[in-house]
């Protein structure tokens, strides 16, 4: 597997201190974008926090997903969360190291006391002794919250006292990408009272007897006003994969209001599926993977927006229109650049890849950021991808019709088109029938019927 070392210098560990107006909340930050341009320290937001114990039981559940690996659990953890501010909210997102679950904690206008944030996105430091501390918060105190450095010390730092150097792999970036392309797929299924929230969260197992997540799809239906299992995927049923990786949603339960989920119509097989708590102010929202042991990454989502050059380039022209806000409309862009709405879609989805947008699904929208990594790593290095561009390279497919004939190794698949979708007869195609993406062997034939560009010239 493919990785490298992402280092995360900060000012300062982020720390819970006195100060003159009460306790405040200094999060230190570590490289980003803003609109001004890569900052060493972007600061977004210095403010008052409107229920300070519900933000810390939220940045907390973000933090445990970050330093949680739900699969494999003896291999080490990930990144610190990443905070975006949007103008008029922070997000915090982080993703699990096994990269089945990712988290985002959004604090909305209200929930910072009304007032208005800065732009851009960059990583927070959030290390044991600050956890520590929030755990104690308790009451609804006045909290002052700071995301990056005082002010008076903006002009000041000398350079970084706190280095991080954390592995970053390929499958990483990749899963946190899949899983907003799996997300803006989703439809609201059920939405339960935050009486029911907590008595059904609540009856769901912390963890399996084995240590480890549960494998296998399990099924549920809105029922009653509540969710109910069920044994097979009837019209309307959430797949929910690996009960105990909602743990991080136990921290945030005395204080829902609701409890949303999401997921796509369910045609028999696995699937991704979202839970989201709301809160007074805030939502919390937990994205799943189709299996515990089966990450975001392997999902082939962004496969084809990948695939064509013209994805590249209309990626590039919508990439000029965005202005981290924090509801991107397809229909909007479509009109600023020209494009229809489905390129719209498809170069949002390649942006995504670069993690310079994600999903909102209760607002139903993208909203941009910039995550602080590689912007081409995931295309780089998505082995499908990369196989499907080495076919085109060495001739291996032969048009004819709607039918395409593709040589690989010392055997030859067929591959058919009807409409928009392609089958093929190998075997990633006889297992997954496209609910993982197209195989190689489509995506090849996908890029000579567009005239895609690779290596060795344009076929």
């Amino acid at each position: 597997m493919t990785r490298s070392v992402q280092a995360l210098a900060y000012a300062r560990p982020s720390s819970l201190e006195s100060s003159q107006v009460g306790p405040s909340l200094g999060l230190e930050t570590s490289g980003g974008l803003t609109p001004r341009g890569a900052e060493a320290h972007p600061r977004f937001f210095a403010g008052f926090l409107s229920d300070p114990r519900i933000a810390a039981r939220g940045l907390l559940a973000v933090a445990d997903v970050a330093a949680a690996r739900y699969y494999q659990r003896t291999l080490p953890a990930s990144l610190d969360p990443v905070v975006t501010g949007n103008g008029d909210r922070l997000r915090f997102e982080s993703f699990s190291g096994c990269c089945g679950v990712y988290a985002r904690l959004d604090v909305l206008q209200e929930g910072l006391d009304g007032r208005e944030t800065g732009h851009g996105t960059t990583n927070v430091d959030v290390n044991p002794p600050l956890r520590e501390a929030l755990s104690r918060i308790t009451a609804d105190d006045p909290l002052h919250l700071r995301v990056g450095p005082e002010e008076m010390a903006v002009t000041t730092l000398d350079g970084p006292v706190v280095e991080k150097k954390v592995p970053l792999p390929d499958r990483w970036l990749r899963g946190f990408a899949e899983a907003q392309v799996a997300s803006a797929r989703f439809d609201l299924r059920a939405e339960l009272t935050a009486a029911q929230a907590v008595a059904f969260l609540r009856s769901l197992p912390r963890s399996s007897p084995s240590g480890r997540a549960a494998r296998g799809a399990r099924w549920v239906v809105a029922s009653g006003g509540s969710l109910r299992p069920t044994t097979r995927p009837v019209p309307g049923a959430v797949c929910l994969p690996g009960p105990e990786r909602l743990a991080a949603l136990q921290r945030v339960l005395r204080d829902a209001t609701a409890l949303r989920v999401y997921g796509p119509v369910a045609d028999g097989a696995a699937a991704a599926s979202a839970w989201e708590v709301v809160l007074p102010g805030m939502r919390l929202t937990l994205t799943l993977s189709p299996d515990s042991s089966r990450g975001f990454s392997g999902e082939g989502g962004v496969l084809e927006a990948l695939a064509t050059d013209d994805a590249a380039a209309d990626a590039e022209l919508v990439s000029v229109l965005l202005a981290w806000e924090p509801r991107i409309e397809p229909a909007s862009l479509a009109e600023q650049s020209g494009l229809g709405v489905e390129r719209v879609r498809a170069a949002l989805t390649r942006l995504g890849t670069a993690g310079r947008v994600g999903y909102d699904l209760a607002d139903a929208a993208y909203f941009h950021r910039e995550l602080p990594y590689d912007a081409d790593r995931a295309e780089r290095h998505n082995p499908r991808l990369v196989a499907a561009r080495r076919l085109v390279g060495e001739g291996a497919v032969s048009l004819d019709g709607a039918r395409a004939t593709v040589a690989s190794g010392d055997r030859r698949y067929q591959v058919r088109e009807s409409g928009s979708a392609f089958s093929c007869t190998c075997q990633w195609w006889a297992d997954y029938r496209g609910r993982r993406g197209p195989c190689k062997h489509a995506l090849a034939v996908r890029m000579v019927r567009r005239g895609a560009t690779v290596a060795g010239g344009v076929r």
